[in-house]
């Protein structure tokens, strides 16, 4: 074992580990294909909540090429987002811009389907509350009595935040709510997100993490030292999609049909 894997051997859940960004992404594209197909087929539709940043952008222009634009059952798809920063919706800034350009316009997902995070309100109090309750009329309950994703993705960030979680700060202590304001270190400063017990109700919980800059923010979470450790689904799995910089290490055999086999 190298000393990069014994370095993640902290780490909760699956670790599944491509060379390069875009392997990694055709391998979180299988991933959502499968868990689109397991879910759809038990509850008739796929609910899922979209991160920001590099990683999830180049998975989602995967997913608005062939073979998955053909292949998913996009009309399944429920689309909401683990978190948001406090810019209109048209802002290069903005997760939902950045998904819709990439995945959402070049899909056929109902835009009524979409629910973006609206953290460009004047009370970012009140803008949580309201996707709270959206979430507790949309979603079954799972553990906690939170509302139950079908999947979260997740990045990770290189002081080791996640979502808009950030170290010390109000947001990792929410325990009795499932949308909190966040605070950032960089801007924008202002975000909405998903708390840990909605993060941790969810049935699969991806995390997509590439690069060598965030080797040492994933070595510290298998430590548990980051707010991304904290992330445990209580009765889910937890899925670790490397690139080799990220891991340290080269890739594994790990596939999407070992983490969620189908009938």
């Amino acid at each position: 074992m190298s000393t990069a894997e014994t370095d993640l051997r902290g780490l909760a859940g699956r670790m599944i580990v491509r060379e390069t960004p875009q392997a990694l992404a055709e391998a979180a594209a299988e991933l959502l294909s499968l868990a689109t197909e397991s879910s759809a087929a038990a509850r008739g539709a796929f609910t899922i909540a979209l991160s920001g940043g590099t990683s999830p952008r180049l998975l989602y222009e995967t997913l608005a090429r062939p073979p998955w634009r053909e292949s998913i059952p996009w009309e399944t798809w429920r689309v909401y987002f683990s978190d948001e920063r406090a810019s209109p919706p048209d802002d290069a800034a903005s997760n939902y811009h950045m998904a819709r350009k990439t995945l959402l316009d070049r899909v056929p997902i109902d835009p009524e389907h979409v629910h973006r995070m609206p953290a460009d309100s004047p009370d970012l109090d009140a803008a949580a509350r309201t996707y709270d309750a959206l979430l507790e009329h949309d979603l079954p309950r799972g553990p906690g009595n939170a509302p139950r994703f079908d999947c979260v993705l997740l990045g990770l960030g290189e002081n080791g935040h996640t979502a808009s979680l950030f170290p010390s700060t109000p947001a990792l202590a929410v325990a009795d709510r499932w949308v909190t304001r966040g605070q950032a270190d960089y801007a924008p400063f202002d975000r909405l997100t998903l708390t840990f017990p909605t993060l941790n109700a969810a049935a699969l919980v991806v995390f997509l993490v590439t690069g060598a800059s965030k080797h040492t923010a994933l070595r510290a979470t298998a430590e548990g030292t980051t707010p991304a450790s904290r992330v445990h689904p209580a009765d889910g799995v937890l899925v670790w999609l490397l690139d080799s910089p990220a891991a340290g290490t080269t890739a594994n055999q790990v596939s999407g049909r070992d983490v969620i086999p189908l009938p």
